[in-house]
C-alpha cells in the first residue's frame, strides 16, 4: 500500500488541529477563539481577547469561530 500526502491533505491536518486547539482554549476563555488561514496553508487559533478589536487583515482570514464558553452567570 502506498500513501501519497497531498498538500489539500497537509492543508486539512493543519485545520483541523488549529480547530481542536480553539475549541480547547474556549473551554476556558471568556472570548471567542478564532482559526486564521496563513497564506502558506497554515492555520492558527487566536483569542479574540489578545487583540482590543481585530484588524481587517486577521478578520478577512478567519475561517471559523468558536465562541467562547465561560460565564460570569453563576
Amino acid at each position: 500500500m502506498q500513501t501519497i500526502s497531498t498538500a489539500a491533505h497537509a492543508d486539512a491536518a493543519n485545520y483541523l488541529a488549529a480547530l481542536a486547539f480553539a475549541e480547547r482554549r474556549a473551554l476556558h476563555s471568556f472570548f471567542d477563539q478564532h482559526v486564521i488561514e496563513e497564506g502558506d496553508g497554515r492555520y492558527v487559533a487566536i483569542d479574540e481577547g489578545d487583540y482590543d478589536a481585530l484588524p481587517m487583515m486577521l478578520i478577512d482570514r478567519v475561517v471559523h469561530t468558536v465562541p467562547g464558553r465561560m460565564s460570569d452567570e453563576f
